[in-house]
């Protein structure tokens, strides 16, 4: 009968630890996700404007010394990331299948011009930038026309520009409410302490002595809530590779241990931070305002 009551409190404390570190997990994974959406949305964001239409259509009689030219020319580009030529036959083979007739047999001779098709850095894909390289194209020899669709250019960019605004606006709203979680779980946890507290700093305990020992679990806290949020993360992204594998098409691996690598230092970094916040509180406090 004389074990009950010990017992009692140490169960009581072994839930509250339990509770702690499962509510700073779930703040930190949800943190990570958020982290994992952004960088996702910029890579599609690129990956989009990298893949606007883009055509360089050369004159028909162009000779391969002016071809070769105009590849190196496209080679030392800032702007462009990779280009495809196409061959006149090519073009014509590619239309005939989409056309589902011999056109050339009607016409009789192929009018269709030998082309590059480019594919441009994301940085470049906007509508001035486009411009300045359509001019520049232009007066080269070789050239022909500069063909894209300008009001498609015009669409993806602004489409992606309201995107990113409203995810920005969504993860600043989250971010905020993963902290404030974060924060109250915290001081919580002192809150539980606060006797404890003010009776060391009564007995002439320091400020440094008496923080100690709360930072070194809260630090704790943060590293197993890290390593959970981590194993979560890392769960989640497996079964969504296994069933839908097109969300994370974008995600490459050095990505995902930045997360990590996120997640460990934000949660070392949070705990440190709200527990000095949380303990200081209490330290300032008189003593019959730990009742309130």
């Amino acid at each position: 009968m004389r074990n009950k009551p010990q017992k009692v409190p140490t169960v009581r404390l072994r839930n509250s630890y339990i509770t702690t570190i499962v509510s700073i997990s779930l703040v930190l994974f949800l943190l990570g996700m958020l982290g994992l959406l952004l960088l996702n949305a910029r890579t599609i964001g690129d990956y989009v404007r990298e893949n606007i239409g883009f055509t360089v259509i050369l004159k028909r009689d162009v000779v391969e010394a002016d071809r070769a030219a105009m590849e190196k020319l496209l080679e030392d580009h800032a702007a462009v990331k990779e280009f495809t030529f196409i061959t006149a036959e090519d073009a014509a083979a590619e239309l005939q299948q989409d056309l589902g007739e011999n056109f050339l047999e009607f016409l009789g001779e192929n009018p269709l011009h030998p082309s590059y098709n480019l594919k441009l850095n994301a940085a470049y894909a906007n509508p001035d930038s486009l411009a300045l390289i359509e001019s520049f194209l232009m007066k080269q020899d070789p050239v022909h026309e500069v063909s894209y669709q300008e009001s498609m250019v015009h669409l993806v960019n602004d489409n992606l520009r309201k995107i990113s605004v409203v995810i920005l606006a969504f993860s600043i709203l989250l971010f905020v409410v993963s902290i404030a979680l974060f924060n109250n779980t915290i001081r919580l946890m002192v809150y539980s302490k606060r006797f404890i507290i003010k009776t060391m700093q009564m007995v002439g305990a320091t400020r440094g002595f008496i923080r100690r020992p709360f930072l070194v679990r809260g630090l704790m806290h943060g590293i197993i809530g890290s390593a959970v949020a981590t194993i979560l993360m890392m769960g989640l992204i497996q079964i969504a590779k296994k069933r839908m594998p097109e969300l994370l098409v974008f995600t490459d691996m050095q990505t995902v241990g930045s997360l990590i690598l996120l997640i460990f230092l934000m949660g070392v970094l949070l705990t440190w931070l709200t527990t000095v916040m949380a303990v200081n509180k209490y330290l300032t406090l008189d003593r019959d305002s730990l009742y309130y």
